[in-house]
């Protein structure tokens, strides 16, 4: 079983391609059903139905997963099935027709303009970590690009002249233009902290850390939890809270839905749709709390 879902991964990465953190997840989620398998001694995975994928959802649900963890466990194990179908390994598959349970879906986060301000007026530029610290978070609010696309820049993608970085996601690429204020702060870290930082002068890392290699998403989580405490904001940031703001402000000033999928990297556009019932939203809380008849 283990060289099938081996095979399956190569499939994901190679002709899905898929990101690095998605394959683990799909390895993680079809691993676990597998496991699954076995312990009710389901050997064959041709020998499976609706009916066992029906039972290991239930048993989820009876640990306590979340609706949108239960959802994701199907999406990964319908691809698998899916797969395992067409290359004839099994002659039907269980998953056809099988619905996955509805996820509510949740408004993110947002900052208020005053807020983000708040959050990078932060890290001071008085040490390297203080120079890293507000590009960092200067880039991510200018731009809307993921942790995971920040921590793996390399500084080969970054044109401070043209004004833009190069973003990957998987085999994906994207060029995001970023404005002044994210181009002084990348200069300065650039010129008086990183250098200084690298443990190599052949590293290829833009952000690095204390011990001079690439930063990791845990590392930057640290990172904007001390700032989010220290600016005494009240609201639950996540690390994707800035990309999230991004979004939402360049909808309130104006931009285009398209152009917006473009800059975060959406492949569908139905994930930026969601900014826009953040701004409906917005539109009803301004009205309520200003017309006199509301």
């Amino acid at each position: 079983m283990e060289a099938l879902i081996q095979k399956f991964m190569v499939f994901l990465e190679k002709v899905k391609r898929l990101s690095e953190n998605t394959l683990q997840s799909y390895r993680r989620d079809v691993e676990q059903y597998i496991n699954y398998l076995h312990e009710i001694n389901l050997q064959n995975i041709s020998k499976t139905n609706k009916a066992t994928i029906i039972s290991y959802l239930l048993q989820l649900q009876k640990k306590g997963r979340a609706t949108s963890t239960i959802s994701r466990n199907l999406a990964s194990i319908r691809s698998f099935y899916q797969y395992i179908s067409k290359n004839k390994i099994i002659d039907n598959d269980p998953t056809s027709g099988l619905e996955s349970p509805k996820v509510e879906k949740k408004l993110p986060q947002i900052l208020s303009t005053q807020e983000v301000e708040l959050l990078l007026e932060q890290p001071k530029c008085v040490d390297l970590k203080g120079y890293r610290d507000k590009a960092m978070l200067e880039l991510l609010y200018a731009t809307g690009i993921r942790v995971s696309e920040l921590i793996n820049l390399d500084i080969t993608d970054v044109s401070l002249d043209m004004g833009f970085i190069k973003c990957s996601k998987g085999q994906r690429e994207r060029m995001i233009p970023i404005g002044t204020m994210a181009i002084n702060a990348l200069k300065d870290y650039l010129n008086k902290a990183r250098k200084l930082m690298i443990a190599n002068s052949d590293e290829k890392a833009l952000f690095v850390n204390v011990n001079g290699g690439r930063l990791t998403r845990q590392g930057f989580w640290k990172i904007i939890k001390q700032y989010k405490n220290q600016a005494n904001i009240n609201k639950d940031i996540t690390p994707h809270t800035l990309r999230h703001s991004f979004a939402a402000h360049l909808l309130e000033n104006g931009a285009d839905l398209r152009s917006i999928q473009e800059m975060l990297g959406h492949s569908d556009i139905s994930s930026t749709q969601i900014y826009a019932q953040i701004a409906k939203n917005k539109i009803k809380e301004v009205y309520k709390k200003t017309h006199p008849r509301a």
